[in-house]
């Protein structure tokens, strides 16, 4: 099946070339024909059983007018991001396999009103790639391993990248026309890069978090992984707003977007100033690195000054997110239904030991590590360390190189260095790069200071459509 942008689709629905029913059938088929068949792609946890219904229920409504610009598009969700659809929301976790949800996720509900089909829930990274250590990418007990789609016979076991694995592995095997993953450091720019697409990881507070499993809250956003720019800019206005019951929205009034197409710019490159810190492509092979220097050029080519920069690192250990996993995921399961086994991090590490070998095959270290924080929200060691963080990643970290060098974006290959803007709440985009001799995908990441998506995804499109150097993967 051709791959299908949501502007292809919808004019494949006025033109009635095709219908919603007709395209979740698609879809529904070639995920039975290569999740758990085939390649065994295995990113697809559940499917919606109400997909159908809905599909006919909205093309009946097609002719009063749309319900929004995600009218008729099937999207997959990562299962850590509630519904109430007969799907559970399990984080990869056994202990959550009968989470229940008894409302949407502020996502799911903006999604809906726009008109999308929530197709399935994705596999991922188990706790959102926060269990344990020595584990591969895109693992989760409950769902097993994620494949890489240009891969699935010869890369190793974790390069689809994480935690939004099956959400990268499923749009790229064309699964769904669109994908929402989360990241609380690189869990939406790893796998979008490691699987060829686009993805935007937004600044903390553009998207509400609510009825999303938690990891860390100072760092947790949801974002768009698509295959093209323009795909991910109409997702990522669809999925912005202030919601009160996650009051960090509140910081966008009058920043975030409801339309960021307007910003799907040709010309955006044109005398932008990218800022690249060489130190971070030190540990990347040659054939990599060839990639990621084509890339450069061909940002130059496009108008483009790129200026060699030097950004501030620390080797601080931060304790920032096992203080925060330990308070918000037991928030997170006091609310859980009497269906859940557990109802306190304590819980989960009690019922994970009742049967180690299929509940934690590779440990569950970092669970345990973060049941040692103090109990206090307001810990003094805690809040120092959240300071800490903000001062190198943002104030003396991205803040002062931007303004030193006036920069548009600083540039990185995938989610290298994806931690310094993770920090800060910054927001960055991957696009795709090319591949390795061996098919394995590379991506460029473009990252800048808060609330500059409209600025990123210019850059970004200018790339894209410049390049178009994504290809499908073939099964």
């Amino acid at each position: 099946m051709k791959e299908q942008t949501i502007t292809e689709i919808q004019q494949a629905y006025e033109a009635n070339q095709m219908t919603s029913v007709q395209l979740v059938q698609m879809y529904l088929d070639r995920i039975k024909a290569y999740n758990r068949n085939g390649p065994k792609i295995n990113a697809i946890v559940s499917i919606n059983p109400d997909a159908l219904k809905i599909a006919t229920e909205l093309d009946k409504v097609r002719d009063k007018g749309i319900r929004g610009p995600l009218h008729g598009i099937p999207v997959i969700l990562k299962d850590n991001i509630e519904t109430v659809d007969n799907m559970p929301t399990t984080a990869g976790a056994f202990a959550l396999e009968n989470n229940f949800a008894k409302d949407d996720s502020f996502v799911a509900k903006q999604l809906r009103q726009a008109g999308a089909i929530i197709l399935g829930k994705a596999n991922m990274s188990e706790w959102a790639y926060f269990m344990t250590e020595d584990v591969p990418s895109g693992y989760s007990g409950l769902g097993g391993q994620v494949l890489n789609p240009y891969g699935v016979s010869s890369f190793i076991a974790g390069s689809v990248g994480g935690s939004s694995s099956g959400s990268g592995a499923g749009i790229a095997s064309n699964f769904a026309a669109v994908a929402i993953g989360t990241e609380t450091s690189g869990s939406i720019l790893s796998p979008a890069s490691a699987n060829s697409l686009v993805g935007i990881k937004p600044t903390v507070g553009l998207v509400s978090r609510t009825g999303i499993i938690p990891l860390a809250h100072s760092q947790d956003i949801a974002g768009p992984m698509t295959r093209t720019v323009t795909d991910a800019a109409i997702t990522l206005g669809v999925i912005t707003g202030v919601d009160e019951m996650d009051p960090i929205t509140k910081t966008s009034k009058g920043k975030a977007l409801k339309d960021y197409t307007k910003n799907l710019i040709a010309e955006g490159l044109n005398g932008a100033r990218i800022g690249v810190d060489i130190s971070f492509l030190s540990a990347v092979d040659t054939d990599e690195r060839k990639i990621i220097n084509e890339a450069i050029e061909e940002i130059k080519l496009q108008g483009a000054i790129i200026e060699e920069v030097t950004i501030p690192k620390t080797s601080f250990t931060s304790i920032v997110l096992w203080h925060e996993f330990k308070h918000d995921i037991n928030a997170y399961l006091r609310k859980v239904s009497n269906e859940v086994p557990i109802k306190s991090l304590v819980d989960l590490i009690e019922f994970n030991k009742q049967d180690p070998d299929v509940r934690m095959k590779f440990g569950q270290i970092e669970l345990e590590k973060a049941q040692t924080m103090s109990d206090d929200p307001y810990d003094q060691t805690y809040l120092e360390h959240r300071e800490i963080d903000l001062k190198n990643s943002a104030n003396d970290g991205i803040d002062v190189v931007m303004a030193e060098h006036n920069l548009d974006a600083l540039l990185f290959e995938g989610n290298l260095g994806a931690a310094i803007p993770a920090k800060a709440g910054y927001p960055s985009i991957t696009i795709p790069a090319g591949y390795t001799a061996e098919g394995m995908p590379v991506g460029v990441t473009f990252s800048a200071k808060a609330y500059s998506e409209p600025r990123l995804i210019e850059l970004a499109y200018s790339y894209e459509q410049a390049t178009k150097k994504r290809v499908a993967p073939r099964f």
